[in-house]
């Protein structure tokens, strides 16, 4: 049973030491082979914590991780992402004994990214704050396109070091990372039943939402709450959302906000201020100017011109 604690690895040559690897080649850039992985500490923590960015590509891992309510099962290969400093959870992780297991993990301290473009735009993609059952499931010709780049990247770093080399291992890296953008915009099209699922409960929870007076006491629901009861990731619900619906999911928030205001308005005598304070809004101007902003009328605009539009 693994222990209740989180083990933090501040260095990748701290990773792999405790991996029984050799030094690293470089001490800010690694790429790790999952084959010859020994087993360490590390496989008895519940949890654990990098100072530098993890890119892994996982085939033939047994062990099953845990984001959220969700257990993740790394039986077939697939591409994850971490952060520094993102918590990963570990259940019964035997990957270190599996004897099939194979792949590369790509390690890379932020401070090899100092003073570079990609320092600040790696945090413009979204799947580093992915959860782990939400990673990426490559096709074979994918994952040797990315393969074939992090061979390039290791190739660079073990030849002797000049005033070139920095910049192409980060062109690479963010070649790497555009692909995965790519990548994931395929999986969100051709997944299609499970993402269709989760916009049908997507409907499901706002309409449930919006139908008791939980808006009075609550207001409206945030971001995090509708990913937090979908269990999924608010970044990846907001990625697939964009992909599918052209939407973000505080603009799905907003569409039913408005739908149920029109629906208020166009079928009751009550007030503005009386609508917007059951819909959540402490002050009826704001809901004024979300609604004028989204259905370019004013609540009083809209109810007249609805009861013209029905009397005509």
């Amino acid at each position: 049973m693994p222990q209740s604690r989180t083990q933090r690895i501040k260095t990748i040559s701290e990773f792999h030491q405790l991996r029984g690897l050799p030094q690293p080649e470089h001490p800010l850039l690694s790429v790790v082979d999952y084959s010859k992985m020994k087993r360490s500490p590390l496989d008895d923590a519940s949890a654990l914590l990098f100072d530098f960015y993890v890119i892994s590509n996982k085939r033939g891992i047994t062990g099953k991780m845990r984001y959220g309510q969700q257990l993740f099962d790394f039986d077939n290969g697939v591409l994850g992402f971490m952060s520094p400093n993102q918590l990963l959870k570990l259940e019964e992780n035997d990957a270190v004994t599996n004897v099939n297991r194979s792949g590369w993990m790509l390690l890379i301290h932020p401070d090899f990214l100092w003073n570079t473009t990609l320092a600040k735009t790696i945090k413009e993609h979204e799947f580093f704050d992915y959860s782990a059952n939400e990673a990426l499931f490559l096709s074979e010709s994918e994952e040797k396109t990315l393969n074939d780049i992090i061979g390039n990247i290791q190739r660079e770093y073990r030849a002797n070091m000049d005033k070139f080399s920095k910049n192409i291992i980060v062109s690479n890296l963010e070649t790497l990372l555009n692909y995965s953008e790519r990548f994931y915009n395929r999986q969100f099209l051709t997944r299609e039943k499970a993402n269709h699922q989760v916009l049908n409960r997507l409907e499901e929870l706002l309409n449930a939402y919006f139908s008791t007076d939980g808006l009075i006491s609550k207001g409206l629901p945030s971001v995090q709450y509708i990913a937090d009861n979908l269990n999924i990731s608010s970044k990846y619900l907001s990625s697939l959302l964009k992909v599918l619906t052209g939407q973000s999911t505080q603009q799905h928030i907003h569409e039913k906000l408005i739908e149920k205001a029109k629906e208020k308005l166009s079928t009751t005598a009550l007030s503005v201020s009386q609508i917007a304070y059951e819909l959540g809004f402490e002050h009826s101007q704001s809901f004024s100017k979300l609604f004028k902003t989204k259905t370019k009328l004013s609540p009083l605009e809209f109810r007249a011109g609805f009861h013209y539009a029905t009397e005509s």
